[in-house]
């Protein structure tokens, strides 16, 4: 089989890239959103990005580097951002769609681990998991916050993860319909957990990488902002 090019296996076929939809939901990325977008477009054409309502430059970068750049008029949190870039994704046709943070924590080559079971029919739904894969850079503090939140999704979601609050997912079309995020703040990651639980779609854990630097880091979630997370998720809960 000599002169064949080697098939990369972190790319899915060029059809099958074209039916993915990327969506970012994006708040003050400016620093690392241009080099975010342009790595992902350079396999998959399809990228949403959402600006929740940036102070900074974030949505003339979007408008730059990819034709589907959204805007919240204001900071709906990242719930909303991502509710608004699935449903655009399925009115444009989308067969799969990926969740992926703007932040450079993330992996492209993890987009197609996601969505390969999907595609083979193993599953609707594939969600990251970093305890499964990698961390890079990761603090002890952030650690210990996130395997609490593993231990809170066990008791109160009744579903066995290794990692409650990724931001790597991947979702058939069909799967995608039947999300609804109606907690715009962080607790959707939780709101997503049971939707998908309760959801009769077959689900996965694959191993991702998640790569901390200063800039993600100084937005991610403090120990009293977990505790605000779950308050809000519990009442969200009580109210639906």
């Amino acid at each position: 089989m000599s002169g064949e090019t080697p098939k990369n296996p972190s790319s899915p076929p060029p059809e099958v890239a074209r039916d993915v939809f990327v969506v970012i939901a994006a708040y003050n990325e400016g620093p690392c959103l241009a080099e975010v977008i342009q790595a992902v477009r350079a396999i998959y054409p399809h990228v949403v990005v959402v600006d929740d309502g940036s102070s900074d430059e974030t949505h003339e970068i979007a408008k730059q580097h990819t034709g589907f750049a959204l805007r919240h008029a204001i900071n709906r949190g990242q719930g909303a951002a991502l509710q608004t870039g699935i449903e655009f994704s399925l009115r444009r046709g989308a067969r799969f769609v990926v969740t992926f943070d703007g932040d450079g924590q993330h992996r492209v080559e993890d987009i197609w681990a996601l969505v390969e079971p999907i595609h083979r029919g193993e599953c609707e739904i594939v969600l990251g998991s970093r305890f499964l894969g990698e961390t890079i850079d990761m603090p002890r503090s952030r650690r210990i916050t996130l395997q609490l939140a593993v231990l809170f999704t066990r008791a109160v979601n009744r579903v066995n993860l290794t990692d409650a609050h990724n931001g790597l997912r991947a979702f058939s079309r069909k799967a995608a319909k039947k999300i609804d995020i109606t907690l715009d703040r962080m607790a959707h990651a939780s709101e997503l957990i049971d939707q998908v639980a309760h959801s009769g779609l077959t689900f996965k854990e694959i191993p991702v990488q998640i790569r901390y630097t200063e800039h993600s880091l100084a937005k991610g979630q403090s120990s009293r902002g977990a505790l605000r997370i779950v308050f809000h998720y519990l009442v969200g809960r009580v109210m639906r």
